[in-house]
């Protein structure tokens, strides 16, 4: 009897470490673009995140607060100590980027599973050059 006892113990205390946790590498769960110009960027970022805990992770869902902002996720589980990605790609709207990703997954470091990744930074036009247009040449024209 003490050793079916001693059997459940161990096994319940097993069960309740059994746990998956989720650390992204970037500072804050953030990506900053910088200032950035449509033209010369895709608008394609990728958040790094590993698993720490030691049972596999699994991400159930990854939705954006708008459809200018897209992630892309696999559904592999990532096993203890491995890393996955998360692709982002923003369509590069001119002007501010703020805009917050939701990531849901059966990690317990977060709470419900859920935690946000974020990306920001600002998207300018390069000016439009009129070669018929006639240069300033100083204040005193």
């Amino acid at each position: 009897m003490k050793k079916i006892i001693l059997f459940v113990a161990v096994l319940v205390s097993g069960i309740g470490f059994s746990q998956a946790k989720i650390e992204f590498k970037d500072k804050d769960n953030t990506i900053d673009y910088g200032t950035v110009s449509k033209d010369n960027d895709n608008g394609i970022r990728t958040f790094e995140f590993t698993n720490t805990g030691n049972e596999p992770l699994i991400l159930t869902n990854v939705k954006s607060t708008c459809g200018c902002t897209i992630p892309t996720f696999s559904k592999d589980p990532i096993l203890p100590g491995k890393t996955g990605k998360i692709e982002v790609k923003y369509n590069m709207n001119p002007g501010p980027i703020v805009k917050t990703i939701t990531v849901e997954s059966n990690a317990v470091n977060v709470e419900n599973g859920l935690v946000a990744i974020k990306i920001k930074g600002l998207v300018v036009v390069k000016p439009e050059v009129n070669i018929l247009e006639k240069k300033k040449t100083g204040p005193m024209q």
